[in-house]
């Protein structure tokens, strides 16, 4: 899908027709189709391969550069439907009047950019609406980092109490997740020094000029991107540590299960083997006792309230 938008001169965002891509305006292509992708690369003269390389899930972030477009590749942090966590693939292309925004599926760090929000952004200031883009996307990191501490801690009250395995799987989801969370940081990190390394270079100059605000807000990013990587590691060594600890205590509140079946398996014994010796057809004590039956209910009740005591004090319940 191809969405092109233009911030206006009142400050709103208008979106445009697609049939012509006029200068100072953003297009978003999100799964764009063969048509749209060749229309933009047309129309902006800008290499096809470069907007098809940015729809291949495995794209590694990167940086390319020439005299008529900067494309930066970047992995964007990705919530589904299923809140389960990923990382997308996500090319910005800047040309000499024109930002360009492409990756394969619907995210909330582009929906976040919208007719609510056109006060924080100008398609006309390709430069910082690159940079805001870069920015949310490392506050998105941060935001999903603390869904996924708070759904940690969730699973952590759970395992207390539970012998089943369905959260020890979920803690496997959320260890899954954070590698792809670490390793799209690092690879940004690496990109937005990069850009950093560029700003002053003579074909960067020529294509988008980067002032002083420009370069401070860059360096934010960097920061912010870093604390994220951070914390990242962080919740990763966390969570290895858990995953080992909660397996012994699954394992061991298994123990606790099976010990308690042992002992009252046991106590239910008891009255079965008294109840088995005075069954039988041959002479027993009691027999010619007509309160026999009491007696015998008698010593069976006293046999198993003394067994009880006992493993009470074993520790068995």
């Amino acid at each position: 899908m191809l969405r092109i938008y233009r911030t206006e001169d009142n400050g709103k965002l208008t979106k445009l027709k697609k049939n012509k891509i006029l200068p100072m305006t953003w297009c978003s292509l999100v799964n764009p189709n063969e048509e749209e992708l060749l229309q933009v690369s047309t129309n902006l003269h800008i290499d096809y391969d470069l907007l098809n390389n940015c729809l291949d899930a495995d794209e590694r972030s990167r940086i390319e550069t020439d005299s008529k477009s900067l494309a930066i590749i970047i992995n964007l942090p990705l919530l589904d439907d299923e809140n389960n966590f990923d990382t997308l693939p996500c090319g910005l292309v800047i040309t000499p009047k024109n930002l360009i925004t492409i990756c394969a599926r619907d995210n909330r760090v582009l929906n976040s950019f919208n007719r609510s929000t056109a006060n924080t952004f100008n398609t006309r200031n390709r430069t910082q609406f690159l940079l805001n883009i870069l920015y949310r996307c490392t506050q998105f990191y941060l935001r999903y980092l603390t869904i996924i501490n708070k759904r940690t801690e969730d699973i952590e009250y759970a395992l207390r109490k539970t012998t089943s395995n369905k959260e020890l799987f979920e803690l496997m989801e959320i260890q899954k997740s954070l590698v792809y969370f670490t390793t799209a940081l690092k690879d940004n990190h690496l990109v937005l020094l990069k850009l950093l390394r560029m700003l002053k270079g003579p074909n960067l100059a020529k294509l988008v000029k980067f002032n002083t605000d420009d370069e401070e807000l860059l360096d934010d990013v960097i920061i912010e991107n870093k604390q994220a990587i951070e914390m990242v590691d962080m919740h990763r060594s966390i969570l290895e540590g858990m995953m080992d600890g909660f397996a012994s205590i699954i394992n061991n509140n298994v123990n606790l299960v099976m010990k308690f079946l042992a002992a009252i398996t046991i106590i239910l014994s008891i009255p079965t083997m008294l109840a088995s010796f005075w069954g039988m057809n041959v002479p027993v004590a009691f027999s010619g006792n007509p309160n026999g039956f009491w007696v015998v209910i008698g010593m069976s009740a006293i046999a198993t309230i003394a067994t009880i005591i006992y493993f009470r004090k074993k520790g068995m319940f």
